[in-house]
């Protein structure tokens, strides 16, 4: 996206009336979400505790999946939403298959599926189950999730995939697949990028799977927000996420804004396969548009789940 000066960055509104400054209540006000499910990773903090607030004073049902049940009954009751509590450690495959066969039971057909959670910029390699801990955590377990729940996705159903910018700081031919573990090298912000880079790519493929039937799936980019998933940042790093547009982060209702639109909007209903940012659709990367890696990174995601 083409550099922008700070006033235009705050009151530039999109095509749909939508922008930077736009927050989750705002681009959902009017919408009645009752007697709607919509699954929700990473509840109870930043982006995701405004994305439970908002669906619930929209009227949603939210299943509200987060580390433990119990930080997300907290998030809950913290919110007052009307919402169910699961358990759902995107990093441990046993509690991703366990979250999907207590989603199964409550037999709610899901208007919505948001792929919420993520860690980022981890200091120093971490690595769960021999693959590194962003790229297992924000891609690997989220492919688990959503695939494992595509049987109860509503036939009008959306998929919104948070993604970031920074899927522009993968490695130069995108994802590693010779080095998933980050074995041979490791970089906080590359290998960040690289998961980024993987949640687009999965909802890119996801959205063609899915066909032109109703369902959709759509990734995001929030902006650059100060939440809690920066807590590994210095402050050079946080400014330095913010160089380009604008020099300032976005605060956590602004950046539950695009999310919530992809998920409950009448007017993106039918919209598949994008990448949005400022509530509208942005233009990714390269690689982002790269389907013959999005296909491949399906094939081995499946193969690495076959063996978990």
């Amino acid at each position: 996206m083409e550099p922008m000066s700070l006033v235009a960055a705050i009151k530039g509104r999109g095509p749909n009336g939508y922008g930077y400054g736009s927050t989750a209540e705002e681009v959902t006000e009017g919408v009645d979400l009752s007697g709607k499910t919509m699954l929700l990773t990473g509840c109870n903090s930043g982006l995701g505790l405004e994305t439970l607030r908002v669906l619930g004073l929209r009227g949603a049902h939210v299943i509200a999946t987060a580390r433990t049940t119990d930080k997300a009954m907290a998030a809950i009751t913290r919110t007052g939403a009307d919402a169910t509590p699961l358990e759902c450690e995107l990093s441990e495959p046993e509690s991703v298959r366990a979250c999907i066969e207590s989603v199964r039971k409550l037999d709610r057909p899901l208007d919505a599926i948001i792929a919420n959670a993520g860690i980022m910029a981890l200091p120093r390699v971490e690595r769960r189950h021999g693959y590194e801990l962003q790229f297992f955590t924000n891609h690997v377990g989220h492919f688990m999730l959503v695939t494992g729940l595509l049987d109860a996705l509503a036939p009008a159903g959306r998929v919104v995939v948070l993604s970031s910018g920074a899927h522009r700081a993968a490695p130069r031919e995108g994802i590693r697949f010779d080095d998933l573990g980050a074995e041979q090298s490791y970089s906080a912000w590359g290998n960040y990028g690289q998961s980024k880079l993987a949640n687009l790519l999965f909802a890119r493929t996801l959205a063609k799977r899915l066909g032109n039937g109703g369902q959709t799936a759509n990734a995001v980019h929030p902006g650059v927000i100060q939440t809690e998933l920066g807590r590994h940042m210095s402050a050079v790093a946080r400014f330095g996420m913010s160089l380009g547009r604008p020099l300032f982060l976005k605060s956590i209702p602004q950046g539950a804004a695009t999310q919530c639109l992809l998920a409950a909007h009448p007017s993106v209903a039918g919209v598949s396969g994008e990448y949005y940012a400022d509530c509208n659709p942005s233009r990714p990367s390269r690689l982002g548009r790269d389907d013959a890696l999005a296909e491949r990174l399906w094939e081995v995601t499946e193969q690495i789940v076959a063996r978990l």
